[in-house]
């Protein structure tokens, strides 16, 4: 394992040397460890690069390791990634992503992954994203998602994307069963001239389901942003979406929320807001001897908290 993989793994999935569980981790588009458990199955796909992990029946307690990691310029990174857990299941699943180039060579990853959960489950989905290195070389990472709950389970998908990311296109898509609930919180942070584009589509066809869809960005430099989210309550049930963001310097952020009720029981909200830092907010924070950049990198981490 090469001492960039390290310092990815460290960031982006809590590395200590070790995973606590059943682990796979990529390295510049191969797999170079890899182990399953008694309930937690690894295989890897017969028609293209990336794995189908199975997840018995009743695994309670469990965690799930399959970050991904690109170490050098001059690769382009393509994995699908199928997660088929069983039913009465709860588990955790880390699956952070880290791109790092010092020429001015490309490094990018795109990971495709798919969830089929079926009934009384509960997963929680844990997603970071970092870029790394001095390089001028474009740093990219264009993660999509897919979700599909059956009844009276649970997906908590909790995503952030740190910095250094030259540009991103971040997609997640979610179909939700009779009483299922999807819960994403995204937090997503642009400085510079990157850029990030951020979509979800979700349809609730399940009675009394729902949505929680919080995003949360702050947009710095001449950096912009990006955002479009499509709620269908298609049945009786509850979503609920806010996007808020904060621009510093020249940033820019778009941002187009969509509901669409197909069902006279579809209850369905949004909330958005898109502003610069509050001038009292520093201002408090400078009385405590802190610097206008100090007291302005304090609040954007507690906003991106």
């Amino acid at each position: 394992m090469q001492n960039t993989t390290e310092e990815i793994l460290k960031i982006v999935a809590d590395w200590k040397g070790s995973f606590c569980g059943a682990y796979s981790i990529r390295e510049n588009g191969k797999g170079i460890a890899r182990m399953s458990t008694e309930h937690v199955h690894i295989e890897p796909k017969k028609d293209k690069p990336g794995l189908d992990i199975i997840i018995d029946d009743g695994t309670k307690g469990e965690s799930l390791a399959i970050p991904a990691c690109v170490t050098h310029g001059n690769v382009d990174d393509l994995v699908y990634n199928d997660f088929y857990i069983g039913s009465d299941c709860d588990v955790t699943i880390i699956a952070g992503c880290g791109v790092h180039t010092d020429n001015g060579e490309p490094a990018r990853h795109n990971g495709i992954h798919r969830f089929f959960i079926k009934d009384r489950s509960s997963v929680k989905y844990l997603e970071k994203h970092v870029g790394l290195g001095k390089g001028l070389g474009r740093k990219t990472i264009d993660p999509i998602t897919e979700v599909t709950l059956g009844e009276n389970s649970t997906m908590e998908m909790d995503t952030s994307q740190i910095g250094g990311v030259t540009d991103t296109r971040r997609i997640t898509r979610g179909t939700v069963g009779n009483g299922s609930s999807l819960i994403i919180h995204e937090r997503l942070l642009t400085e510079k001239n990157q850029s990030a584009t951020t979509e979800f589509s979700v349809d609730m066809n399940g009675e009394d389901s729902s949505i929680d869809l919080i995003s949360r960005s702050v947009a710095k430099d001449e950096s912009h942003q990006s955002y479009h989210s499509v709620i269908r309550g298609n049945a009786r049930c509850t979503g609920h979406s806010e996007c808020d963001a904060i621009i510093t310097g020249h940033g820019t952020v778009s941002a187009s929320p969509q509901l669409d009720a197909n069902d006279i029981d579809a209850s369905l909200i949004h909330e958005a807001a898109i502003g610069k830092i509050a001038g009292e907010q520093l201002l408090k924070l400078r009385t405590f001897g802190l610097t206008e950049e100090e007291a302005e990198a304090e609040i954007i981490k507690g906003f991106l908290r």
